[in-house]
């Protein structure tokens, strides 16, 4: 299995004027292809910032990102983008669908935007996969937030993504549909063999991945992948 997401030594400050506000310091951990991990902390610990540095939406202070091969660090803005366009998937709380076009067209845009051929009848196909046929052409105030969400999943497939990245996924959503998208999340993704990071304050969605990342002061302070390779290693002995 190859290494997807290689972080190293990675920290993150932010500086205005004379004040600085170190955010994360010294995180170090790897995934493999297929893996599905969980970020999890208080409010304020770090892992959306920890998130965004790791799909290459923001530049760290010092340490290295690499993404399925690729060095993140000193690449611009435009190369970056191209590379979260070639290789990763999003899911945000909020949805983040463009208000001005229909559900079909919010899923077709990372299609469009990657060059491909027939990305209606592909777009069609996925709001079908997540039960959204019937609203194809409706816009994102004419839908239910479950709805919403289940769009932005179609759409966040709809490159075919090596890795997905979700931030707080189900955090806007009731009960009963939180547990809809959750499963839905978790099907599409194995069908496809993504890996997933996901950043939740929902232990028991936490603890449906196959590894949890606990940060806490912009530290990581556990990790569940890290005591089970510790564990491998002593069976070996």
């Amino acid at each position: 299995m190859s290494t997807i997401l290689d972080i190293q030594n990675l920290s993150k400050t932010y500086n205005s004027g004379d004040r600085h506000l170190t955010v994360l310091q010294g995180i170090n951990f790897s995934l493999q292809a297929g893996d599905t991990c969980s970020i999890v902390g208080p409010s304020g610990s770090g892992k959306t910032t920890l998130l965004g540095l790791c799909a290459g939406l923001d530049r760290a202070s010092t340490g290295s990102v690499i993404l399925n091969g690729v060095q993140l660090d000193n690449l611009s803005e435009d190369e970056r983008a191209q590379v979260r366009n070639q290789y990763v998937g999003f899911i945000f709380q909020n949805f983040q669908l463009i208000p001005t076009l229909t559900a079909l067209e919010n899923v077709m845009v990372p299609l469009e935007l990657r060059g491909e051929r027939n990305v209606q009848r592909q777009a069609r196909e996925l709001l079908e996969r997540v039960g959204l046929a019937a609203r194809h052409d409706h816009y994102p105030t004419q839908l239910s937030g479950g709805e919403q969400q289940r769009v932005s999943l179609a759409r966040a497939f709809s490159n075919r993504p090596t890795i997905l990245f979700a931030d707080e996924p189900t955090g806007n959503l009731d009960e009963e549909t939180g547990e809809r998208v959750e499963k839905l999340l978790f099907d599409l993704n194995q069908e496809a063999g993504t890996t997933l990071v996901l950043v939740t304050h929902d232990l028991e969605l936490a603890e449906k991945t196959q590894r949890i990342i606990r940060i806490k002061g912009g530290t990581l302070v556990s990790d569940t992948g890290e005591t089970e390779s510790i564990s491998l290693r002593k069976e070996e002995q």
